[in-house]
């Protein structure tokens, strides 16, 4: 299947696509039925199969254009602060926080790579790669543990009292201090 982005689709298809991601800010991926969105279009479900040709491409669809709104969000952090792994973090954070449901989307199922607009996930990515030095591993660290501290808050399950703040830098810190730090200091343990 072709990949789909946004800036392809035509008036009907752009459209179909804004219901869908209104209804998914509001209700999650449970609330993105074809029947619903073609109630809210004000056309019958058959009609969005000819701009879309199953769920998964409208999915598909909403993840390109989540992942060009999240590089944006991420060039416009880097661009305007002078740490970069702060400024990664928090614009991953806030992303992540304003649209629980668009990240959920975009990070807890397989990636339908194949289906996505040409380079929107490395574009998202670049700014994760420029925040850990160029280090394709080290940013890869970095995603993880963002990613990380970001699902645990959207569910929940840290104490109410924790401070999460305190916790993202801490673990900022962690990244800054380089590769070695940790190993460097457990060198002078008993």
């Amino acid at each position: 299947m072709a990949p789909t982005g946004s800036a392809e689709l035509g008036p009907r298809a752009r459209q179909i696509l804004a219901v869908a991601r209104a209804l998914l800010d509001r209700e999650g991926a449970e609330g993105l039925s074809m029947r619903r969105i073609a109630e809210r279009v004000g056309i019958r479900a058959p009609s969005i199969y000819k701009h879309f040709p199953d769920k998964e491409a409208l999915e598909a669809a909403l993840i390109s254009d989540g992942f060009v709104e999240l590089a944006e969000r991420f060039e416009q952090a880097l661009g305007r602060e002078e740490d970069p792994l702060a400024a990664f973090a928090h614009g991953y954070r806030s992303f992540a926080r304003e649209h629980p449901h668009l990240y959920r989307l975009l990070t807890e199922r397989p990636l339908p790579r194949e289906r996505l607009v040409p380079g929107v996930e490395d574009r998202a990515a670049r700014s994760a790669i420029q925040a850990a030095g160029s280090d394709p591993d080290r940013a890869r660290a970095l995603w993880a543990f963002a990613h990380g501290m970001v699902i645990l808050e959207l569910n929940q399950r840290f104490p109410i009292d924790a401070d999460l703040d305190a916790a993202w830098r801490e673990g900022i810190d962690a990244f800054r201090s380089g590769p070695h730090a940790c190993i460097d200091a457990n060198k002078n343990r008993p």
